[in-house]
């Protein structure tokens, strides 16, 4: 087995400027103050760590010059993202839960901005955003900013433009789950690069698919599961609150982030569409799935996310090594419930909308010939509960997903991402990214999914653990698809 090695560079980074952008002061859509209540689709996250994307962009060795990034890239995507945030007010804004406020509520004001962090770095870009090129997770989030939260008030993004001198750059954002999933974090950066690669034509407008929704009327709350799920994260906090009485409040502190290992490494791998074809034909013709036709039970869900997960439960489950076969397995997801609604949300839906899924196994079930038809079958069962009833269950699945993931001896996997939110879509004008990265899966043994860069139909996967555990999973990952189980 060949061992990874990964370089060990130097303390490249030096921060070169903090800034705070804000709307333009003659802005269309200014308004004196705006707030807006956060569902029971966003309490739910309320305490979850943030989330941090990395999107790398390779310049012409011109552009990539100091004197035009300086004078010419980085005050266009200044510029750019002051213009973008009129039709995203909220993120200027920040969460607020205090003794005014029984429940956390997104407030932003006039003078309210987002904090934008310009950094510099003699880092490997290549080394950086190379897929296949094992890198050591730390080196990456270093690309990623903070976000400020304390007790009572929390800011929803925080954005980091670290400058690669003759490679390129590299925009990180952080963001407040319990203000916005993955398809409204990306529909801003999109906006963003959409109206940056406008401005040559001076057009600030958005196309109608990209102008976010503010609505909260449509979602209609099954049983007050926003005070149930409050209730919830108080007494998982140890504390005592009732969101109905207006002289006490909660915090917003969130869940404590594992620090990353100094070891981690990040690698990705990818599934072609011929490799998912292939995934799917295997697991068709496995007696698990034929005994579940046998029985005349309803189709499966053998969709491109589906295959994809199930393919990785099983190489994950196996590349852990050791006598693990009577340890149990947690399987959990998220997925958008924007189309689950009656009636359904505008796809622009600002905020989240998604419902969580969580199943149990047990890990030597996902190790022998049937596993992949096993996993399979696990997580298309877990996609068709997804709906309207199983939201009533929030509170117990976030309760059950808070005991498990502090038992250590438990095997837990899941996802981040979306092969159907198009990032590498996301073009400022100077092409598409070279490079995405989900940077805040690291060591939680979730990993993320994202289309193929190349357009061809397929699914590229970012992981990170250890040197040894990654070195099984590559040898798994490549081997499964070679086979004929």
């Amino acid at each position: 087995m060949t061992t990874l090695r990964v370089m060990e560079p130097p303390n490249p980074m030096k921060i070169v400027e903090v800034v705070r952008v804000a709307p333009p002061s003659d802005s269309q859509h200014s308004v004196s103050q705006m707030s807006l209540p956060l569902t029971f689709f966003d309490i739910y996250w309320l305490k979850f760590p943030p989330t941090q994307r990395l999107f790398f962009y390779q310049l012409t060795l011109t552009l990539s010059e100091p004197p035009s990034f300086y004078s010419f890239i980085l005050p266009k995507l200044k510029r750019s993202l002051s213009f973008a945030l009129p039709h995203y007010l909220p993120l200027t804004g920040n969460i607020k839960w205090d003794s005014d406020y029984p429940k956390p509520i997104i407030f932003c004001s006039t003078y309210d901005a987002v904090s934008l962090t310009v950094a510099e770095s003699i880092a490997d870009f290549a080394r950086l955003s190379g897929n296949g090129i094992p890198r050591k997770a730390v080196d990456l989030h270093a690309l990623a900013p903070e976000l400020s939260v304390n007790d009572h008030v929390s800011s929803i993004i925080s954005l980091q433009i670290t400058f690669f001198p003759s490679q390129g750059f590299c925009i990180g954002v952080t963001t407040h789950h319990a203000v916005l999933d993955g398809h409204t974090i990306t529909s801003f950066v999109k906006s963003w690069a959409h109206i940056c690669k406008a401005q040559d034509q001076e057009n600030d407008s958005l196309p109608p698919e990209l102008i976010p929704c503010f609505s909260r009327g449509a979602i209609k709350d099954p049983g007050r599961l926003d005070v149930a799920l409050l209730n919830k994260w108080i007494a998982l906090s140890g504390g005592d609150h009732d969101p109905s009485d207006h002289r006490n409040s909660g915090n917003l502190k969130l869940l404590p982030v594992r620090e990353v290992d100094p070891e981690f490494i990040r690698v990705k791998f990818e599934l072609t569409r011929e490799d998912l074809k292939k995934i799917r034909e295997r697991v068709l013709r496995n007696e698990v799935i034929i005994k579940h036709y046998e029985q005349d039970q309803s189709p499966l869900h053998l969709s491109t996310f589906v295959l994809t997960y199930a393919y990785m439960i099983t190489c994950m489950v196996k590349a852990k090594g050791g006598d693990i076969s009577n340890r149990e397995v947690v399987i959990g997801f998220a997925a958008d419930y924007r189309n689950r609604l009656d009636p359904p949300l505008p796809l622009t839906y600002f905020g989240n909308c998604i419902g969580a899924e969580m199943d149990f196994g047990i890990a030597r079930d996902f190790m022998g010939q049937n596993g992949i038809a096993i996993a399979a079958k696990m997580v298309s069962d877990m996609v068709s509960r997804l709906g309207t009833r199983s939201l009533e269950k929030l509170p117990d699945v976030l309760s059950d997903f808070m005991n498990k993931v502090s038992n250590a001896n438990l095997l837990t996997f899941s996802v981040a991402g979306s092969t159907r939110f198009g990032v590498y879509g996301t073009d400022f004008g100077w092409g598409k990214p070279k490079s995405v990265e989900i940077v805040s899966i690291d060591g939680n043994g979730a990993f993320s999914m994202a289309e193929s860069r190349d357009g061809n139909g397929g699914v590229e996967i970012g992981f990170s653990s250890t040197s040894n555990y990654i070195e099984r999973l590559t040898v798994l990952f490549t081997e499964e698809l070679n086979s004929d189980l």
